[in-house]
C-alpha cells in the first residue's frame, strides 16, 4: 500500500494547483464553480491514483507520468475560461513553478526521511510522510495566496490593457521550473555528500523565495501600469470632452453673434424693398444664409458617448463625409464607460479611415443605445473601397502589414464579460455590430 501511496501522494498535488490557478479567475469561468468543481475534482483524483499505479507498476518515478498529466490540465485548464490563451498558460506555469520550488524542498525532506532504506526504494518516490508534507506545504501556499490571488491578481487578470505583458510573463515560471528540474540530482546518494543535502535545502527554500519576491514585483508593476493606462484613457476622454466642449461653445458664440446681427439684416432688406431691388435682395440673403453657423446639438445625455460621438462627427464634417447618428442612452448606462468609449472611439476610427480612402459614396452611420438594463448595443456602418483583407475572421490592418489593433481591442472588450460581436461586410458596406454585457451581472 505504501509502495502506491507514495507516487499517488506526489501527483495530488494537481488538486491544489488547480484550485490556486482557478482562484483569479472565477469570473471567467464558462460555468458555475459547483459544476466544475463536481466533474473536475473527482477527474484529477482519478488520474493522480491511476498515475501512482502505473508508476507502481513500471517501477519508475513520477517525474515522466506529471509531465504526460500537465499539458492536458493546462489545456482542460484553457477550455473553461473565458481567457485568452497567453493569460490561462501563464497562470499555470505561475502555479507550477511555485510547486516544483516546494517539490525541491520536500524531496530534501525525504531524502532524510528514507535516510536508513535501500537506495533502489528511497530514488523512486516520495516517502508516505513526505508526501503528505508536500501537500500540505502546497495547502499552506494556496491558503495564503487566497486573498490575494482573489483581489489583486484577479483584477490584474480581468483587465485589458497589458496584453503584451503576458506575452513574456511566462518566461519566469519557466525559468524556475527550469532550475528545479535542473536541481535534481542523478543519483539518489549525491544528496548525501558532504553538505549537498544542506544546500540543497536552503537553495530550494531561496528560490521559492526569490520566485515569490518577483511574482510581487510583477504585481505591482502591472498595477502600477493599470493605473497609468487608465489615467492615459481618461485624459484622452478628457480631451475629447474639451474638444466637443470648444466645438459647441463657439457655435453658440457664433449663433449669438448672428442673432445679433439679425436686427442689421433687416435695416438693410427693409432698404432694399423700398427699393424694389429683388437681385440685390437675394444677394444679401444667400450672403447672411451662409454666415449664420450650423449649431450641432448634443447626440445624448451620457457625456462621454456625446464627447466621442461628436469628436468624430467634427473630424467628419471637416473630410465633408456624411455622418449621422442616433444616441439614445441615458446619463447613466450599465456598462462600463471607458470600455464602450473605447469600443466607439475604435470603429469610427476605423470607419473615417475607411471613408477617407473613398472619392464617392462616403457615408458613417452609427447608432447606440440600451437594450433592457444590462445590455448596451452599437452598431457602426460606413462605405468603404470595397478592398479588405480577411484570414479566418481576422482582419488585416490597412496601415501596417499586422492584424488590425482596433478590432481586435473590441473583440476583447465586447467578450471579457460575455458580450458578443460581429463584422459584416457586403456590397462595398461594412457593418460592426456589438453588445456589451454589464460587468455587475
Amino acid at each position: 500500500m505504501n509502495a502506491i501511496l507514495g507516487p499517488t501522494l506526489e501527483l495530488t498535488v494537481l488538486l491544489p494547483g488547480m484550485l490556486l490557478a482557478y482562484l483569479p479567475v472565477i469570473p471567467c469561468l464558462k460555468q458555475s464553480p459547483r459544476r466544475l468543481a463536481a466533474w473536475l475534482a473527482p477527474l484529477l483524483l482519478a488520474l493522480c491514483i491511476l498515475g501512482g499505479m502505473l508508476c507502481r507498476a513500471l517501477e519508475c518515478p513520477t517525474r515522466p507520468v506529471l509531465f504526460a498529466l500537465l499539458p492536458p490540465a493546462m489545456m482542460l485548464y484553457h477550455k473553461t475560461l473565458r481567457i485568452s490563451l497567453w493569460k490561462s498558460v501563464s497562470i499555470f506555469l505561475a502555479v507550477c513553478a511555485v510547486f516544483a520550488c516546494v517539490n525541491s524542498f520536500c524531496r530534501a525532506i525525504n531524502a532524510v526521511l528514507a535516510a536508513g532504506l535501500p537506495p533502489s526504494r528511497a530514488a523512486l518516490w516520495f516517502q508516505p510522510a513526505a508526501g503528505i508534507l508536500y501537500n500540505g506545504i502546497c495547502l499552506l501556499f494556496l491558503l495564503a495566496a487566497w486573498y490575494p490571488a482573489t483581489h489583486s491578481v484577479r483584477m490584474m487578470i480581468e483587465d485589458q490593457n497589458f496584453a503584451q505583458t503576458w506575452y513574456i510573463f511566462w518566461i519566469l515560471p519557466m525559468l524556475f521550473i527550469g532550475l528545479n528540474i535542473f536541481m535534481v540530482p542523478t543519483c539518489h546518494d549525491t544528496l548525501y555528500t558532504g553538505r549537498i543535502l544542506q544546500i540543497y535545502i536552503v537553495l530550494s527554500l531561496i528560490l521559492l523565495v526569490i520566485l515569490v519576491l518577483f511574482y510581487s514585483m510583477f504585481l505591482l508593476m502591472a498595477n502600477s501600469l493599470n493605473r497609468n493606462a487608465r489615467l492615459q484613457q481618461a485624459n484622452h476622454f478628457l480631451l475629447l470632452q474639451q474638444t466637443r466642449y470648444d466645438s459647441l461653445r463657439t457655435a453658440i458664440e457664433e449663433a449669438r453673434q448672428a442673432r445679433h446681427d439679425m436686427r442689421h439684416h433687416f435695416l438693410q432688406l427693409s432698404a432694399l424693398a423700398e427699393q424694389g431691388d429683388i437681385e440685390k435682395i437675394r444677394t444679401y440673403l444667400a450672403g447672411a444664409t451662409s454666415k449664420i453657423p450650423n449649431l450641432t446639438v448634443p447626440f445624448c445625455e451620457n457625456q462621454a458617448a456625446d464627447s466621442v460621438v461628436g469628436y468624430y462627427c467634427a473630424l467628419a464634417g471637416r473630410a465633408q463625409i456624411p455622418f449621422s447618428a442616433q444616441i439614445d442612452l441615458p446619463a447613466r448606462i450599465p456598462v462600463d464607460e471607458i470600455d464602450m468609449c473605447l469600443v466607439l472611439s475604435n470603429l469610427l476610427e476605423n470607419a473615417l479611415e475607411a471613408s477617407l480612402r473613398m472619392e464617392s459614396g462616403r457615408y458613417i452611420r452609427v447608432e447606440v443605445s440600451c437594450h433592457f438594463t444590462h445590455l448596451l448595443l452599437i452598431q457602426v456602418e460606413n462605405a468603404f473601397d470595397g478592398t479588405l483583407q480577411e484570414t479566418n475572421g481576422i482582419f488585416r490592418s490597412s496601415k501596417r502589414p499586422d492584424d488590425g489593433i482596433g478590432i481586435q481591442s473590441v473583440r476583447r472588450i465586447a467578450e471579457k464579460n460575455g458580450g458578443d460581436c460581429s463584422f459584416t461586410h457586403e456590397a462595398g458596406v461594412f457593418t460592426a455590430r456589438i453588445m456589451l454585457r454589464c460587468t455587475s451581472i
